[in-house]
């Protein structure tokens, strides 16, 4: 298996990347992650388009892209320079181009970066079918190859950069019918254009690989980044602008964003980030900001670390390149099965079996009732003798008097176990035990809780607390020590130790032991970064196909904790709990109020569980972007509507008042409807 997209999975050292100049802003090589934003106003509309690049750079924002859908709106790009300038805002243009290599060359004139789509720069989508010989497909590529090269000389000539930005959404007919809708088509499709690039000799390039889906968008990078590491290997590559597209709203739109882009920049992949919402622009920003900053703390933290990689006997997946869940073994733990075939499952840590277990139950039961759209699957409490373990059977009376039915589990430090366990009348109504291991915990410790769980009949956990590089250590000492029943991690490089653990497992054998995935909130951070923390820290390993389960600790409150572990496991596309929206953040292209109309969707359809509906404000990414959802509202004209049901249009031209009930109805005819 080859690893050439990261440095060191098990650190988080930067990708080499040459720097691209945008302007006054260095983009690559030792510059800061940039912030990235778009503007969403009618780029024919040179005051509020001025007016939102400025709102834009004053919270933050590094460089703005702005639509140039016509050669009339690349024309105008000119004009909004010439005010920005007027108002002294620097921020460095983008031209976002679909489907008119005219008025690219246009908009190189004006802006400081071009953004053209290989997938409708010179090729328009038909969803055909077609087979391509050798001949014929060179001949495309030709064809192709000639329509995009005057741009190119434009740009070197101007000293304008580029990035080939390939959406999953719009890959040409050509490119779908080779290699399919796949994140291997996504990077052949950017690399036939750097091809053109180094023929003419411009290196001014970057590239984007965007999803709606986040793994996708994930293999899709690091397959681009290996690509290039053949082309030129040990050379400083090209720089990735990053970005889940189609991403949504609210909290499932930061959520699926952070574990595409936070994923990436835990590898040291990317130099530039937008997030993708469909929200005002500007609120984009500090999303973008946290991660950037984030990714930033840590790959200096981290760079110590680098002249020291961690060496394991096996890759911690199988691909890299594609998701594959851990194949395990299925395991009851206290009538909860984990593992196997079953879903990952969800726990909550409330820290200490509580003094007084009659309100901690009320209060338990209260929260976890303003979350009845999905349902918390296990407790964990925490004790370190037998006094706090016989506090449990009050508790657990308690919890049922309010309908709180889960499965209990323990966590004990090693050493405490064999205190603890006789505590509680042989650990009666223990589901599990999990015992905390790091570094300091001495191989006598862990057998005899090893002992005292197998004498007990309780199944165990060991919740290895320590490094990346340290858990491979663990990992052996723990099992030499005996029983086990599945492994944890917790660490502040949680993404790097649960694939330090992975690896570790299956090089000696013990692939099959179920891993729970812990995540302890940072008692310092606030509302938005604990969001952003916990999406990367769980969803970067649920994307690598880690993780039977996961567990959050230390919110105050348990629903929200429990509501915010669905939301990543079903932006990680691991377990789908609600309606999913795939909706894109709107710009000058967007045929109607993308907000307000989503909004109103969400309204009407929210309580669908499972159902998939994507908002898209045009037909640039809306059809291919919306392929695997199940119904789509595109916008096609102004005020008008067309209506899919999968990838087939069903209506089309509906009047924009008619379109959110129209949709209701397609919805009920195809039996998906819930009252």
């Amino acid at each position: 298996m080859s690893l050439d997209y990261v440095r060191n999975p098990f650190v988080g050292i930067r990708r080499l990347t040459r720097e691209v100049r945008i302007g006054d802003v260095g983009l690559g090589g030792a510059n800061p992650i940039r912030v990235q934003s778009m503007t969403t106003t009618d780029t024919m509309d040179t005051s509020a388009t001025v007016d939102q690049v400025e709102e834009l750079a004053d919270a933050g924002c590094e460089i703005v892209r702005v639509t140039a859908p016509s050669i009339r709106d690349a024309g105008n790009l000119r004009a909004i320079k010439a005010e920005l300038r007027k108002r002294r805002v620097h921020v460095p243009l983008v031209a976002d181009i679909h489907f008119t290599p005219n008025a690219a060359l246009i908009a190189s004139e004006c802006v400081e970066k071009v953004r053209i789509n290989p997938g409708n720069y010179a090729d328009k989508k038909k969803f055909e079918v077609r087979e391509y010989s050798d001949e014929q497909y060179r001949a495309e590529l030709e064809r192709v190859a000639e329509r995009f090269r005057p741009l190119v000389r434009r740009c070197r000539e101007g000293g304008v950069a580029m990035r080939i930005g390939t959406n999953h959404g719009s890959l040409s007919d050509r490119i779908m019918n080779r290699y399919g809708d796949t994140p291997a088509g996504m990077v052949e499709s950017a690399l036939e254009f750097l091809d053109v690039c180094e023929e003419e000799g411009f290196r001014d390039v970057v590239f984007s690989m965007k999803s709606s889906n986040a793994q996708v968008a994930i293999q899709a990078y690091r397959l681009l980044a290996a690509r290039l590491e053949e082309r030129a290997g040990g050379a400083p590559s090209y720089p990735f602008h990053l970005g889940v597209t189609e991403a949504g709203d609210g909290e499932d739109g930061r959520v699926k964003s952070a574990i595409g882009i936070g994923s990436l920049l835990e590898d040291g992949i990317g130099d530039t980030v937008r997030v993708s919402l469909t929200e005002d622009p500007v609120r984009e920003v500090p999303v973008a900001t946290a991660l950037a900053r984030r990714t930033e703390a840590r790959w200096a933290e981290d760079a110590e670390c680098a002249t020291a990689p961690l060496e394991l006997d096996a890759p911690f997946v199988p691909d890299p390149y594609a998701h594959e869940r851990r194949a395990t073994k299925t395991l009851s733990l206290g009538g909860l099965d984990v593992g196997g075939a079953e879903p990952v499952r969800v726990e909550i840590d409330l820290g200490a079996i509580p003094a007084d277990p009659a309100g901690a139950a009320a209060r338990l039961g209260t929260s976890l009732g303003l979350v009845s759209e999905v349902s918390c699957e296990g407790l964990l409490f925490a004790a370190t003798d037998a006094s706090a373990i016989q506090r449990l059977p009050a508790l657990g009376t308690a919890l049922s008097r309010v309908g709180v039915e889960l499965p209990v589990a323990v966590r004990v430090p090693a050493a405490a176990v064999p205190d603890c366990v006789p505590g509680c009348d042989r650990a009666e109504g223990v589901a599990r035990l999990v015992v905390e291991v790091d570094v300091e915990t001495v191989p006598e410790a862990l057998r005899n809780a090893a002992s005292a769980a197998a004498e007990a009949g309780v199944p165990l956990e060991w919740c290895l607390r320590a490094s990346p590089d340290e858990i491979p250590g663990l990992v052996d000492s723990a099992l030499a020590a005996g029983v086990s029943a599945a492994f944890s991690v917790e660490s502040p490089r949680a993404n790097h130790a649960a694939r330090a653990l992975a690896a570790r497992l299956r090089a000696v054998g013990a692939d099959a032991v179920p891993v729970v995935l812990r995540h302890r909130r940072n008692a310092d951070a606030g509302d938005d970064r604990a969001l952003l923390d916990a999406a990367i820290d769980l969803g970067a390993p649920l994307c690598d196909g880690i993780g039977d389960a996961v567990s959050l600790a230390g919110f105050a409150d348990p629903g929200r904790a429990v509501d915010l572990a669905y939301r990543i496991l079903q932006g990680a596309r691991l377990r789908t709990t609600r309606t999913e929206y795939i909706s894109c953040p709107s710009c000058g292209r967007t045929l109607f109020d993308l907000e307000e109309t989503t909004a109103r969707i969400k309204e009407r359809t929210e309580h669908l569980k499972g159902v998939k509906i994507a908002v898209m404000g045009c037909i640039v990414n809306g059809p291919g972007e919306m392929a695997d959802a199940d119904f789509g509202y595109v916008g096609s004209g102004p005020a008008q509507v067309n209506l899919y049901v999968g990838k087939e249009v069903v209506a089309r031209a509906v009047p924009e008042a008619e379109a959110a009930d129209r949709l209701v109805e397609l919805i009920r005819d195809r039996n998906r409807w819930l009252e």
